[in-house]
């Protein structure tokens, strides 16, 4: 599968982004999906999951209550609408697929800046 990661841009404390990821490739729905984020001179941080069928999702503590991930099968996508953005949210937002063997893909990175 090949990932392009969308929507990333530059934005103002309490503001809202959409950032979405397009799959290619057959079986979109056997992947678990995931976005993590890295901050400039950091670790690559978690920041949400969602299940194949979109049955369950996970979210990192710092993201909770803030940020809603989705995906849609049909269109081979998967969103992660970002509200009440922090400058703490800065960095680049990746995707992520995981098969069923625990193989993972990443895209390329989307850039997400908050200012304060």
């Amino acid at each position: 599968v090949q990932l392009q990661a969308s929507g990333g841009g530059l934005v103002q404390t309490g503001g809202s982004l959409r950032l979405s990821c397009a799959a290619s490739g057959p079986n979109f729905s056997s992947y678990g999906m995931a976005w993590f984020r890295q901050a400039a001179g950091k670790e690559r941080e978690f920041v949400s999951a969602i299940r194949r069928s979109a049955e369950r999702t996970l979210y990192g503590d710092s993201v909770t209550g803030r940020f809603t991930m989705s995906r849609d099968n049909a269109k081979n996508a998967v969103y992660l609408q970002m509200n009440s953005m922090k400058p703490e949210d800065t960095g680049v937002y990746y995707c992520n697929a995981r098969d069923g063997a625990a193989e993972d893909y990443w895209g390329q990175g989307t850039q997400v800046t908050v200012s304060s």
